[in-house]
């Protein structure tokens, strides 16, 4: 087995996002060739309500998915699709935009809002498809202790456990492991995949003995196996891994597609009202 060690770490940049909501931009545009398929990971960790409850008010989509996990907290949605409800600790929203939907995502004022969203881009040929939306409840998504580790296994296989997700176009591992003080754990992954570590708090030692600190990402070199140490306090920290797509990327603000045509017509179709494919046109009480 070949195991992977760090290409390159990635501190991110704090920045404010929707209506005024405080984050951590750990992935944004200037990574998405290396991190091809996925597109942008934003982290959220504040005991503030002030830094989130303004939230992020009605919005479009197309041509991603976009996976709002939360650890702790709790956010109201609802989308153009119909949907409507809350992202509760320990659960996942998983939404394929496709060919368009509007959304929007409202955290509620708590003690600790903890948690990420992830971007993953839809190859082209499936960037027009149906809007999907799925509601993985933390009861939904399987958990496996194993050596000092306890696994939430979002989307993928781990150790013939399969996940709460497996995705319809992108086939993606998405792991969510909180590794005891000087533990050590290890995961196999298909060599050729695009794979990242985000160290959420805790540090961890990669191969060849470099450490990683919270709130830090780590693009891996290509290989089979990803192995790591918990520092003496531990360490949570999120996988993922998936094929490269190896297609263009024409990227503006929440719209991804493959061509600048293809973002000006859906920019040309948000401002003549028919961005909407499929479901309701979500009005003010969508």
């Amino acid at each position: 087995m070949i195991e992977r060690t760090i290409h390159k770490t990635v501190r991110g940049r704090r920045t404010v996002d929707g209506a005024g909501v405080h984050l951590l931009r750990v992935l944004g545009y200037n990574d998405v060739k290396q991190f091809d398929p996925f597109l942008l990971l934003d982290a959220f960790d504040s005991r503030s309500p002030d830094e989130y409850l303004a939230g992020f008010p009605m919005h479009p989509h197309r041509g991603i998915e976009t996976v709002t996990y939360l650890i702790d907290g709790a956010i109201k949605h609802k989308d153009s699709l119909g949907n409507s409800g809350e992202i509760v600790s320990g659960s996942c929203q998983w939404m394929t935009a496709g060919s368009g939907i509007l959304h929007q995502e409202m955290p509620v004022a708590v003690e600790h809002l903890l948690g990420l969203q992830l971007w993953i881009n839809l190859p082209h040929a499936a960037k027009m498809e149906p809007p999907k939306y799925r509601n993985l409840t933390a009861g939904a998504i399987p958990e496996v202790r194993d050596n000092g580790a306890v696994v939430r296994v979002l989307a993928g296989n781990y150790k013939n456990t399969r996940g709460a997700m497996f995705g319809d176009y992108v086939k993606a591992l998405y792991l969510d492991v909180a590794l005891e003080g000087g533990e050590y754990w290890s995961v196999e992954t298909p060599p050729m995949d695009t794979a990242f570590v985000y160290v959420i708090s805790g540090d961890l030692a990669m191969k060849g003995g470099e450490v990683l600190p919270a709130r830090q990402a780590a693009l891996l070199n290509y290989g089979d196996m990803i192995s790591v140490k918990a520092g003496s306090q531990g360490a949570r920290f999120m996988v993922a891994s998936a094929a490269p797509l190896k297609e263009p990327v024409a990227w503006g603000g929440p719209i991804v597609m493959n061509t600048e045509d293809e973002l000006r017509t859906a920019f040309m179709e948000l401002e003549n009202g028919n961005f909407i494919k499929h479901g309701s046109k979500c009005g003010e009480n969508c």
